[in-house]
Order: structure tokens, then sequence, then C-alpha cells
């Protein structure tokens, strides 16, 4: 694992007080969502399918500082849109660090070497840059030529500037473990912190909906990947069990709550993959009026396949602290690569298909 020391000890203690307090729903990451503007159009990206006055919409500095302290999760993960095109960005982040707070701040790095001035290094302070997969995959992927290039140029001045870098990695539909895991090797060479990797979630509104790797496709090639990574060390930003989720040998519901989502419309119900759910005026309201038990892999037809970190990586943790023992096994021997795999859940939509089956009744 790639993270500090520091911030392990913070979040640890955060997590205990809200056992020692029984408190069943707490954040663990605020999804700060400021702008859905951006400067690529991804093939797999859900966020830019707003009109302009949409998209010209801006959290102030103001309004983004309440909602961290409103929600009080201990890490803030800024994703867009593209965070560096709002010209408050360098005092949102800013107020966040001073509140003791470990900011991720999501960026496709095309204007980091241009903005990067605007910053101070600090251990509250990570630069997560998307990379998703090499050269080839990464440039098909965010639909650009020259981006993979110009987001390590980018990687390398922030190291050298002294901030900390993390690489966010997404996989999708076509991506083979040789392929991941030689990404995986590339990406230790460049002195980042670790790499978040998981797999694209199937937005509603992404323009290429074929992209998306689905259900066991998913499992498959993460066992894959981590039986090529068994003698090499990737530092990896995940806990052990949500690795061992992703390669079939855990069976868990999402905690949507875990990731709560604040953007320009408000507090996203439920989670920040869904947009079209509804909003919230405030985090509290939102804790009380979502109804949680609507959605999840065998509940909501919006939730099928879906594995990604921000639903399940929350409910690894909160397994790791109730079986402190599992966990250790698992982080020391890494996720079981061979044998059985968990029951999958069955996708609501087969579920429904039943009542269209008709019954045959003897009446004799």
């Amino acid at each position: 694992m790639g993270v500090p020391l520091r911030q392990q000890v913070s979040v640890g203690t955060y997590l205990i007080k809200q056992k020692l307090k029984g408190v069943k729903k707490y954040p663990l990451v605020l999804m700060l969502e400021p702008l859905f503007r951006c400067n690529l159009a991804c093939a797999g990206c859900g966020k830019i399918d707003y009109p302009d006055d949409i998209l010209n919409q801006r959290l102030s500095v103001a309004e983004c500082l309440e909602a961290v302290d409103e929600c009080g999760a201990p890490i803030v993960s800024i994703p867009g849109g593209e965070p560096l095109i709002h010209k408050e960005m360098p005092a949102i982040v800013e107020g966040i660090v001073a509140k003791k707070k470990f900011v991720y701040l999501c960026t496709n790095a095309l204007l980091l070497k241009k903005k990067i001035k605007d910053y101070t290094p600090s251990p509250y302070l990570t630069f997560s840059i998307h990379l998703d997969g090499n050269r080839e995959r990464h440039d098909e992927s965010v639909c650009q030529k020259g981006v993979f290039d110009l987001a390590v140029e980018a990687i390398k001045l922030a190291i050298e500037r002294g901030f900390r870098v993390n690489v966010n990695c997404t996989l999708f539909q076509g991506e083979s473990s040789e392929e991941v895991a030689d990404f995986l090797d590339y990406a230790m060479t460049l002195g980042i912190e670790g790499v978040t990797i998981s797999p694209g979630f199937s937005y509603e509104h992404a323009p290429q909906q074929d992209v998306f790797i689905k259900g066991k496709d998913i499992k498959d090639l993460f066992r894959g990947i981590f039986k090529l990574g068994k003698k090499r060390k990737w530092r990896l930003n995940h806990s052990s069990l949500y690795l061992d989720f992703l390669a079939g040998n855990q069976s868990y519901d999402c905690t949507p709550w875990g990731n709560p989502t604040r953007n320009v419309f408000g507090w996203q119900k439920p989670c920040y993959l869904l947009s079209d759910e509804g909003y919230a005026d405030s985090f509290t309201e939102l804790l009380e009026t979502t109804e949680w038990e609507k959605y999840g892999t065998s509940k909501n037809e919006k939730c099928n396949s879906c594995m990604a970190h921000c639903g399940y990586e929350a409910t690894a943790v909160e397994d790791m602290l109730s079986n402190p023992l599992k966990g250790l096994m698992v982080s020391l021997k890494g996720p079981k690569v061979e044998g059985d795999m968990v029951a999958e859940s069955a996708p609501v939509i087969e579920i429904n298909k039943l009542a269209d089956i008709p019954v045959r009744v003897d009446l004799d």
C-alpha cells in the first residue's frame, strides 16, 4: 500500500471513533464535484452530458468548505469535470488542507503544468492523475492522442516539485491482464505514491456503452492481473479486501453513503455514479431521505455489474474492522487467484423477467 502512515493513522482513528459512537452510516470519502465542465470528452464518461448552462456552473469556495464541514469525512476527492478549470480551485484546496483533510485532486493533467504554481506541496494534498493504461490504451480511452505523454510529463513535474502523486486507472473492455500488468510495472517507475484501479461504471449517459466490462469478466481480468503481480511490488491504494472483492472472493453489497457526492445540484442520491435519482439540500437530508434499500446489485438494474471503489471500498473497510484477521491474511497472501469464486447476485433485469414466465396450473 502506498498510503503514508500519517494518513493511515488519521483515517484509522476516524473509523474507530465512528465505531465507538455506534454510528451506522458514516462517510469515508467526500466526492466534491465543483463543476462538470471538462476539456476532454472520454468514451466512458457520463459526467459531461449536460447543456452549457449547467456546464458553466461552479460551486463557490464557501460552498465547498461548507460541504467538507457538513460531511466530516477524513478524505476529500475532487473529481469533475476537470477541477483545474475552476478558477478558485487553489483557494478550495487550500481551505480543505487547512482543515487537515486529505485532498485527492483528480485531473487529466492537461492544465497541470500551467497551474501547478498555484498549489503548495502538503502531506494533505495529492494530485490524482488519470492514466487508463499505457499510451495507446489511455489515448483511446480519452479519445485524444498525445494525452498520455502530457500526463506523464505532468506527473514527473509534480513529483519534482515535491507533491504527492497518485495515478487513477479505470479499466474498460478489451483490456488483457498482461497489458494492465505491464502498465502497473511502468507506473511504478514514475515514482508515484500508488495506483487507484477500478473497473469503469456503465454510466447511462456515456457516449459509448460498449466500452464497459461486465460481470464475471471483471473478476477474471483482476484474477489474471493479481496472478501476474504475485512477485511484483505494485503499490495499489486500496484495502486488501477490496482487491479480494475484485478477484471474486468476497460477496459485498455497496455502501453508497461511504462516498457521498456534493455537486452543483446539491447532495446527489444515492451515490457518485447515479445522477438521475434526485438530490438533497444537506448531508443530513441525504442520509435521512435516501431510500438506500432500493440500491445495490441485487436490487436495482442500474447497479448491475458495478464493482467501483467508490461503492465498495467503504464496505471492504468496514469488513476489515469487523474481521481484522481475515483482512490481515488477505493482506499477507494477496487475493486468491485460483478456485471457485463467490456466487454472483442475479442481475435485477433477470429477476424481473421471471414475472413474464407463464405459470401452468393443473386444476385436476
